[in-house]
């Protein structure tokens, strides 16, 4: 009964709910005032506190429902001197408590995500390492890991741009991704990540390490202002590239824009129309501009503390090693899991649960550098 204890604890330490119904009445006031559409702003923002409330309230509420399952679970158990319904009867606790636990878990890792853009869709871009071909297909199989990792949580990624290597594997991939607080949970992704493996490219089946990188930036809304002049942009239009179909190749759909003054480039791939792939590739140039706003700012609280590296792109972040034993492990939080392939089949929750907590408890993570020339 540990299990039983140890998880309504955790759950006692999440969220106190009785301030959250008391701030939801002072919502509903507001939203039942009749000039309360008077400014547009400040009612959306009212509405999203109020959803923000109201789904603690229901997480409560289910809790304690789980909490009465439970308990009649235990009483019934304790009660039944049948030694087979008995031992049903504790296979089904067992699977209650690992609802509730993997539900106080969701919860805890809900709270951690108090940011300023946690909220918002995030945008990847992976990146393989020197190394030719062994690089461009690890990085591939981190694309896959990020896409089944969003279909699991029932996300809606978009592949924004892809470029394929040469003989396996990508040169590059842009990935958006539309969820519940999907930069929050994607954050702790952006750094270098290293495999360990018997590479399949190697005629003499030798050991080989393989670097690719990722970064994560939060898709601004309209919301956020980001001012870009026209006569900073350059705006080139190109084939999209693909995999079969008559129209493929024909038409210039593709968009790249080029900002001019801090020579960041974005490209979209993802639509049919230039124009969609156009307003598509300004959402990622409003972020990526965001983003290099925020890093400058960064650096120079950095210069204060030189002493720890921080989460960065020239970092190495996490381990992902396939032989001579199977294990992974993050560099920053020192957590690691034995099954592989359930990580890199998108089961990548708890790496992302223990990087949140780690940061909320220490502030800063250090990590262990990487050579610049391991990662092109």
């Amino acid at each position: 009964m540990n299990r039983y204890s140890n998880a309504w604890s955790l759950c006692g330490a999440i969220f106190d709910v009785a301030p959250h119904r008391e701030r939801l009445k002072v919502l509903e006031a507001k939203v039942a005032s009749p000039d309360f559409w008077s400014n547009q702003e400040a009612a959306q923002a009212v509405l999203r506190e109020r959803k923000r409330c109201e789904d603690q309230i229901a997480a409560a509420d289910k809790i304690a429902r789980l909490g009465e399952e439970i308990e009649t679970y235990i009483q019934l158990a304790r009660e039944e001197s049948n030694a087979q319904q008995h031992a049903e009867l504790l296979k089904d606790l067992s699977r209650e408590l690992d609802g509730a636990e993997n539900f106080i878990a969701e919860l805890e890792t809900r709270t951690l995500l108090s940011g300023e853009n946690d909220h918002l869709n995030a945008i990847m871009t992976i990146k393989p390492g020197a190394g030719g071909t062994e690089s461009q297909d690890w990085a591939e199989i981190l694309l896959r890991m990020y896409l089944r990792w969003a279909e699991r949580r029932g996300f809606r990624a978009v592949l924004l741009d892809e470029t394929p290597g040469e003989e396996a594997g990508i040169k590059s991939a842009t990935v958006s991704f539309e969820g519940e607080n999907a930069y929050g949970l994607l954050t702790g992704e952006t750094g270098v990540h290293r495999l360990v493996r018997i590479s399949p490219f190697d005629q003499a089946a030798r050991r080989h390490t393989s670097f690719a990188s990722v970064f994560v930036i939060p898709e601004i809304d309209d919301r956020i202002e980001v001012n870009i002049r026209p006569e900073d942009l350059r705006v080139d239009t190109y084939r999209a590239g693909g995999k079969g179909g008559q129209n493929v190749n024909k038409v210039e759909t593709a968009v790249r824009i080029t900002h001019i003054p801090t020579n960041v480039v974005v490209q979209c791939q993802a639509e049919r129309s230039q124009h969609k792939n156009r307003d598509m590739a300004m959402k990622m140039l409003r972020s990526r501009l965001y983003e290099l706003e925020l890093a400058k700012r960064q650096a120079a609280t950095d210069k204060l503390d030189e002493t720890k590296l921080e989460i960065s792109f020239g970092s190495q972040i996490r381990s992902y090693v396939m032989q001579p034993y199977r294990l992974i492990k993050d560099n920053r939080t020192k957590f690691e899991m034995g099954d592989v392939d359930r990580v890199l089949d998108g089961d990548i929750d708890p790496f992302i649960r223990s990087y949140l907590m780690a940061k909320k408890t220490k502030g800063k993570l250090e990590v262990q550098a990487v050579d610049d020339t391991e990662v092109a």
